[in-house]
């Protein structure tokens, strides 16, 4: 991961980052790292979406090295990077494609919104740029608008759409997918589903019809299922993986739109939580803006170092 990415990855973070320099500055000029500043910290960090046990969890480690001592402000951004990069760091996992499936099915679930459509067109991308053959299925049936833009994306990525009208059975598509993708020797298969929370008994009903007639033609299928999470939802974030979680078994996590929120932090809440493997991070519109996640950059671009 070069150094442009890592810019981009920490200009991408600056609302959340500036919010918690700031903060960081104004508790630490020039005093003792005693008990109310790490009350202000540990404060601080919820606020930034870490999440309390998160919060407090880092706030103890810092309190526990350099209690009662002189601390500026560099030195307290340096440790909680170091210290949010060990948390981070078993999480921090590529999504690899398996060679032996035939194809390698991934499920991609998340609410309408979450920049699901978007996010697969950019893996697609990515596994192109891998030498992967990938096929993409537009399973969000219900939109209009998710199917003609998982086919510009399938366009730009040069990868194969099957899609049908509006409306159509999303897990027969699923099913016809699979069989054209053996059929052409894709190695890869994003399948695009519906997100509409509103209606949960209903999303859950198709969700578990779309992985039962999956499992028909591949009972190792699907192998991957990611879910999509806005960053910007803050919180609300750790919700869906409990939402999602309850309906399939989500293997892992994408975070997009970190670019338009001083809630980044929410990251680092949902390592702690879940422990799910962070597969990819989003700071932007563009195919080359979603990239594998790194538990260290993302820790020092949180804290706004280099």
């Amino acid at each position: 991961m070069g150094g442009s990415w890592f810019q981009r990855l920490k200009d991408g973070l600056r609302k959340t980052s500036s919010r918690l320099a700031t903060g960081i500055g104004d508790i630490f000029t020039k005093r003792k790292l005693d008990a109310e500043a790490i009350e202000e910290l540990e404060d601080l960090l919820v606020m930034a979406d870490l999440g309390p046990a998160t919060a407090a969890k880092l706030s103890a480690a810092i309190a526990e090295e350099r209690f009662d001592k002189e601390v500026d402000e560099a030195e307290v951004r340096t440790a909680l990077a170091d210290e949010i990069t060990t948390l981070l760091e078993p999480v921090a996992k590529p999504l690899t494609a398996e060679s032996d499936a035939n194809p390698h099915v991934v499920l991609v679930v998340g609410v309408n919104g979450s920049g699901k459509t978007t996010t697969i067109g950019k893996l697609a991308h990515a596994l192109k740029s891998d030498g992967k053959s990938v096929m993409l299925a537009a399973g969000d049936t219900f939109r209009a608008a998710a199917i003609e833009q998982l086919k510009v994306w399938g366009g730009r990525a040069g990868a194969p759409v099957v899609a049908k009208e509006q409306g159509a059975d999303s897990a027969s598509l699923a099913y016809d997918a699979i069989e054209q993708a053996r059929a052409q020797g894709s190695d890869v298969l994003l399948i695009d589903t519906a997100g509409r929370l509103h209606n949960k008994a209903d999303l859950m009903d198709e969700l578990r019809k779309v992985l039962r007639v999956i499992r028909k033609l591949d009972e190792t299928a699907p192998h991957d299922v990611l879910l999509v999470l806005d960053a910007t939802t803050g919180q609300n974030a750790l919700n869906q993986v409990e939402v999602f979680g309850s309906m399939v078994d989500v293997t892992g996590l994408v975070v997009t739109k970190l670019d338009g929120t001083a809630k980044g932090g929410v990251l680092v809440a949902l390592a702690e939580r879940f422990g799910l493997p962070v597969h990819a991070v989003g700071v932007g519109e563009q195919a080359d803006d979603l990239r594998p996640f790194a538990a260290r950059d993302f820790a020092r671009g949180l804290m706004g170092l280099d």
